[in-house]
């Protein structure tokens, strides 16, 4: 079974939208090793229609310009890409096609094949919809030192929580946090008493 891996770049109150505007100055050679990790092993990439368009406008450009991040940039058009969207799309990034049929049963049978892992780089929305339904395996976020305040947040209001495992974390020199975490069952097994017994210890 292949793995899926989401990394998303997000402030300290939770905002991941236009992280253009905000994550560069927190931009180093730590974070540019943690990122590209989250591709790793993959042959696949999932993303929603807003994140690739960044993508495509940006990444064979800078493959075609044979500067620095050009080998990145191979590497991201060598991928398989798979877009999710409504709307009826057309490309001219090599190796994209789009997604066809429902998102949570394509991407299961995606899962379910041979080959390497998957990934995902922002998307959101998608993001959203593989952890609510339990297939993706890690959650890469680089929680940076700034609070945003305003803008789309990773997680929506629900009735529902999703409990998360820690995998991983680091501290990066410019404060940024690498946390990798991965889907968690039931959190803990003690008793609220147990807890408030604890809590009063420390009062």
């Amino acid at each position: 079974m292949r793995k899926i891996t989401a990394g998303l770049f997000i402030s300290l109150d939770g905002v991941v939208e236009a992280p253009d505007q905000w994550h560069f100055p927190y931009f180093n050679d730590e974070m540019g090793a943690a990122v590209g990790a989250t591709f790793g092993t993959a042959d696949t990439m999932l993303f929603g229609r807003t994140t690739y368009d960044s993508f495509a406008g940006a990444w064979p450009e800078r493959e075609a310009a044979g500067g620095e991040d050009a080998g990145f940039a191979k590497q991201l058009g060598d991928v398989r890409k798979i877009v999710a969207s409504r709307q009826k799309l057309a490309f001219s990034w090599r190796n994209s096609e789009q997604l066809e049929g429902d998102l949570v049963e394509t991407v299961t049978a995606l899962k379910n094949e041979e080959g390497g892992d998957i990934a995902l780089s922002g998307s959101v929305s998608v993001v959203r919809q593989l952890l609510a339904a339990g297939l993706l395996d890690e959650l890469h976020l680089l929680v940076h030192p700034i609070a945003v305040r305003k803008g789309m947040r990773l997680f929506e209001e629900s009735d529902s929580s999703i409990p998360l495992r820690l995998i991983s974390s680091q501290t990066f020199q410019t404060g940024v946090l690498s946390l990798v975490y991965g889907p968690e069952g039931v959190a803990g097994a003690g008793t609220y008493g147990e807890a408030k017994g604890h809590l009063s210890q420390g009062e």
